[in-house]
């Protein structure tokens, strides 16, 4: 029976015992691809071909004597040969999620008349994300057309699902290799929160997992969204629609974002300038923490108890997290501190959905000017209609 904090590693098609892992670090957020850095040594295999490692899929346990306390499986990405000392290889190894590979894929196409549901499940299924499960509550109409133009399959889906005010997190099980990539709109489809308590004393960490370091901030974010959007079809449409950001008592309610155009068609104009306000204020409030608990990791949520500041010991819900081990005695010979686990994290209050501000980013840069409508229409339609000075005359472009 072993016993302690220990880490191992198994590649599809390589015997279970084929690496030892010297250290690693896993960098994930909310609505981003996980990255995941390995040092490794063998002692059994001394010289291996990049063609039985690299794009096959890697498996990290985190064990706790015969226990699971975590795993994490992806596609192995990038792989160095190191140091050989003629008794035993060093290796480097990066794994990515599956869905990773949509960022190796540039296209342009139209789809018509398709909800996001579909849309997101043709790029998923197109880049072999076969585990994905998508808990929508809101409501998401079919899109009459959507253009996906010379975007990687990755950022497309990104922009589509913040669009949406989606997010997405990699759900991870216990008991079996299982991992989903879980797409969200709204923060109650989360896992239930769990209790940890907060103590500064490191020392006892050992036995009892707890969060030794827990830091509250705030800072001036975006207060109101205003997107309007034109359809040839209904000139006398407004296609005006605002949305106020919540908790701003600290802050003055001047900073608006303008966006046009909205992307939108109808009262679901409503949805779109929420989901837009929740991106641009998903970091105004922000904790970090530390702990060795692998638990702790995006689309998880906690409840800190014990802090001596009140208001802090609430429900917390998990964006980020980089977690790092080190298991230096994996390299015979080599000396060190003994294996050790640390957990550095980012969360918020929940108070609000997680959508990204991905849209919000990306609505300077639309070409939108130099757009045809769908009747071959050009660009001083459009430029009319995005001023919110007024009418502008323009001739023919």
């Amino acid at each position: 029976m072993s016993t302690g904090l220990r880490f191992t590693l198994e590649v599809d098609g390589l015997p279970p015992d084929a690496f030892a892992v010297v250290s690693f670090h896993l960098n994930q957020s909310l609505s981003s691809l996980f990255s995941l850095d390995l040092s490794l040594v063998s002692q059994q295999f001394l010289s291996l071909e990049f063609a039985q490692v690299l794009d096959k899929m890697a498996y990290l346990t985190i064990w706790q004597g015969d226990e699971v306390q975590r795993r994490v499986k992806g596609v192995v990405t990038w792989f160095e040969l190191g140091e050989n000392d003629k008794n035993q290889m060093l290796y480097s190894m990066k794994v990515h999620p599956p869905l990773w590979r949509a960022g190796l894929r540039q296209n342009f196409r139209i789809f018509q008349n398709e909800d996001i549901k579909s849309i997101l499940g043709t790029m998923l299924q197109e880049n072999g994300v076969t585990e994905w499960s998508p808990l929508f509550s809101e409501p998401h109409p079919s899109r009459e057309f959507c253009v996906q133009y010379g975007e990687t399959d990755y950022d497309f889906l990104c922009r589509m699902a913040a669009e949406e005010g989606i997010f997405f997190y990699e759900e991870h099980a216990y008991k079996s290799t299982d991992q989903s990539l879980v797409l969200c709109d709204t923060v109650r489809h989360l896992p239930e929160s769990f209790e940890i308590p907060w103590n500064p004393n490191t020392r006892t960490e050992v036995s009892t997992l707890c969060i030794s370091q827990f830091r509250y901030s705030a800072q001036i974010r975006p207060s109101s969204v205003v997107t309007k959007d034109y359809t040839f079809k209904r000139p006398g449409w407004a296609g005006r629609f605002e949305q106020e950001g919540q908790h701003q008592d600290y802050q003055r309610t001047q900073y608006e974002v303008y966006d046009y155009p909205g992307r939108f068609k109808g009262a679901h104009g409503q949805n779109f300038a929420r989901w837009q306000m929740d991106g641009w204020r998903n970091n105004a409030e922000t904790a970090r923490g530390m702990s060795r608990s692998p638990e702790i990791w995006p689309g998880r949520r906690i409840v800190l108890t014990g802090h001596p500041q009140a208001n802090l010991n609430r429900e917390w819900q998990v964006v980020a997290s980089e977690l790092h081990g080190e298991q230096p005695q994996a390299v015979p010979g080599r000396q060190g501190a003994g294996t050790a686990l640390e957990n550095h994290f980012c969360g918020d209050p929940g108070r609000q959905n997680m959508a990204t501000t991905a849209v919000a980013e990306t609505a300077g840069r639309r070409p939108a000017e130099r757009c045809r409508d769908r009747t071959g229409r050009r660009g001083n339609l459009l430029r009319r209609t995005w001023s919110r000075a007024g009418e502008v005359q323009l001739g023919p472009l």
